[in-house]
């Protein structure tokens, strides 16, 4: 612990201390206190040795030129003994001068810096004890592994023949060889890659030769899979039309023959068929037909005035059902994948715990976003799923008016109501066209429109060969009729409402959107977000129509999208409920 004490007084210490003594001079190994200095790189190298060919060269042409003037020149001499030369050789003679001079001024640098390179590494080798090390760029390799690298990267330099940027080669100056050598080789890879992909595609070009069916077998149809094959190809031709077509050949014989076909295949009637074919796109259309023909899974909703969600789900597992939530958009959903009992019979649907109904009929409920102790009407309420949603959102409060027209089916929407437990609801069967004459002043409305039904096709196939064009005007008329009516019953003035949403479960634009426009020209209403997460926009522009810039608002929902049945929703806010008369009864007349 620290100096010994001396208590001799007469000896004196002399000298530094021990810890006071300085540190000697350090001393360093041999090689390493050469200052270092940026090393050319591999290419760097050939370029200089290109360029110092160069030069040769062209003093080389120099050379030979001044020998052919002196031999021309040899005869003719002044009276001042001075050699006449010729215009082409001093015009010569001057631009190799010049090229040889711009040549010096670019390689003194480089050959400066390669010498100074050689020094360096004269010395480190001399200075190192292994004759097999070879230092660069303050690294070690072994001499074989660094001939190695530099025949890797001269072959490359040889193959590809281009010389890159010198930003590039600043950059790879800091890579190991081995690295520089994976860089080149992921190159060369991609660019295969590409060709591979070239010739494959006029492979595919080449093979899709496709020459039009005749009459004799458009008629006889034996096979189907030769129309499903020709409806491919049909389809490829139409998405590069210029390169693929046949020259004799128009655009629209190649849109007969694919409807035709799909009909065929599909089972749908020429007028639906074409309908479809306005809409969607060719690839986008196949999908949509091919969604058509699967059922959607069987969904159920939670009846929240009896049960919660959880249980319910944990007391149908324990029955053997197979289940998941729906998606985060909805609380009250589950999809059933399978189950050992019939879901119709289960004690607890009996006991009013749940209810079987499409996903797609949450979406207008969650839109029209019912409050407790409101006044309600659903103008089409049979067979009472929409309805008996609503009383739910209520929690039994407020009054709930269900109505439809049809009294065979109300009977559905009583039954329904009393399994549930719903007790805020009056049901009645009135026309709906006429409630406003009946009762008025509803906060919301919710009105699910009849329809011609070609978003259920999966549920009602029929739909494929039986609507027709009358039919779609028929079911125009009369949703334009039940909106009026139930924008007329809804009240502007009411605090919380004055809402009116409307839906259907078809994809026509002339059951949707052209009777939302319709209704905006006549009634003082507008369109407000429908508050929904997800569903593609509704149409503005639809052929040579267009709608208003709102009606994107709206919102659209596919099978082949949203694994749903197709459906359309659109939210309705009511300012005024002044109804001017006289303007309508034009608009009807001239729309007449």
């Amino acid at each position: 612990m620290g100096r010994k004490a001396k208590f001799d007084k007469t000896a004196t210490p002399t000298g530094p201390g021990r810890k006071a003594k300085k540190q000697g001079d350090p001393t360093f190994p041999k090689g390493i206190l050469v200052k270092e200095e940026k090393q050319l790189s591999h290419r760097q190298r050939q370029r200089a040795k290109k360029r110092l060919l160069k030069k040769q060269n062209l003093s080389k042409k120099l050379n030979n030129i001044q020998k052919k003037t002196d031999k021309d020149v040899k005869d003719i001499i002044n009276e001042n003994n001075t050699k006449i030369i010729t215009k082409q050789t001093r015009k010569k003679m001057k631009h190799l001068k010049q090229e040889l001079c711009e040549n010096n001024d670019l390689t003194n640098k480089n050959d400066k810096m390669e010498f100074d390179n050689k020094k360096k590494r004269k010395l480190l080798d001399s200075d190192t004890d292994d004759e097999n090390v070879i230092t660069e760029n303050g690294k070690e390799y072994d001499s074989d592994e660094y001939d190695q690298n530099e025949e890797v990267d001269s072959e490359e330099m040889d193959q590809d023949g281009e010389e890159s940027d010198s930003d590039n080669d600043d950059n790879e100056d800091d890579l190991l060889p081995v690295e520089k050598a994976n860089i080149k080789l992921k190159k060369k890879q991609e660019k295969e890659q590409k060709l591979a992909e070239e010739e494959m595609h006029d492979m595919t070009l080449q093979q899709c030769v496709f020459t039009f069916p005749t009459d004799e077998e458009l008629a006889d149809v034996t096979n189907l899979k030769d129309v499903e094959q020709r409806i491919k190809d049909v389809i490829m031709i139409l998405s590069d039309f210029k390169r693929l077509r046949d020259v004799n050949r128009s655009r629209s014989e190649y849109m007969a023959l694919l409807r035709n076909d799909l009909c065929t295949y599909y089972s749908y009637n020429t007028f639906l068929m074409e309908k479809l074919m306005q809409i969607f796109s060719l690839d986008e259309l196949v999908e949509f037909l091919e969604a058509s023909e699967v059922q959607r899974p069987m969904t159920i909703r939670t009846n929240t005035l009896k049960t919660r969600r959880r249980d319910l789900a944990e007391a149908l597992i324990n029955r053997g059902v197979n289940l998941d939530p729906i998606g985060k958009w909805t609380k009250v959903g589950l999809v059933v994948y399978s189950s050992q009992v019939p879901m119709g019979a289960t004690p607890e649907y009996l006991a009013g715990h749940y209810i079987l109904q499409g996903a797609s009929s949450f979406l207008p409920v969650m839109a029209l976003e019912p409050k407790e102790n409101e006044r309600i009407l659903d103008m089409c309420a049979a067979p009472g799923g929409k309805s008996s949603h609503i009383a739910a959102i209520m929690k039994n409060t407020g009054v709930l008016f269900s109505n439809d027209v049809n009294e065979e089916r109300i009977k559905a929407v009583v039954g329904n109501f009393h399994r549930l437990g719903i007790v805020n609801s009056v049901v009645c069967t009135y026309d709906g066209r006429k409630l406003p004459s009946v009762i008025k002043g509803f906060d919301r409305v919710l009105l699910d429109a009849p329809c011609t039904g070609t978003g259920v096709v999966s549920k009602d196939p029929s739909v494929k060969t039986n609507k027709d064009e009358i039919d779609i005007q028929r079911c125009c008329t009369l949703q334009r009729e039940l909106l009026l009516a139930a924008i007329d019953s809804a009240n502007a003035r009411s605090e919380s409402g004055g809402i009116i949403v409307y839906s259907t479960c078809s994809i026509l634009p002339e059951e949707n959107e052209w009777v939302i426009d319709y209704a905006l020209k006549k009634r003082d209403v507008k369109l407000i977000p429908t508050g929904l997460e997800f569903g593609a926009e509704g149409f503005t522009s639809y052929r040579q129509y267009r709608f208003h810039p709102s009606l994107k608002l709206t919102k659209r929902f596919y099978p082949h999208v949203h694994n749903m049945d197709g459906f359309f929703v659109a939210k309705l806010k009511k300012f005024s409920n002044i109804i001017h008369r006289k303007k309508n009864e034009e608009d009807e007349e001239s729309f007449d």
